[in-house]
């Protein structure tokens, strides 16, 4: 777990992906409308990519995938990134942690 958080303060937006999910798609798209440029882990394509997925999964995310950090905290998956959106609260987010102007 540790090395997910360290890699997910890295940047101000960090998502773990897997190539073949479309809602990890779909989050991608949103943030990338917005003019985010999140930093990507595609799980099924990087070494050690179960032992992260694993990690994700005792954080609590549930499916592993997609899970977004931003500003080094867990924000949750497509629901909860699609929830703040919604309610208006990702762009204010997104914001304080540099992600946006």
């Amino acid at each position: 777990m540790e090395r997910v958080t360290n890699m997910a303060s890295e940047r101000p937006v960090m998502i773990f992906s897997k190539s073949s999910c479309y809602m990890c798609h779909t989050i991608r798209t949103l943030f990338a409308e917005f003019g985010v440029n999140p930093v990507v882990h595609e799980l099924d394509q990087i070494p050690r990519g179960m032992e992260v997925e694993q990690a994700l999964l005792r954080l609590g995310c549930s499916p592993a995938v997609p899970a977004v950090f931003i500003g080094g905290e867990l924000v949750g998956g497509a629901n909860e990134v699609m929830s703040l959106h919604l309610n208006g609260s990702l762009i204010p987010m997104l914001r304080r942690a540099g992600a946006l102007p």
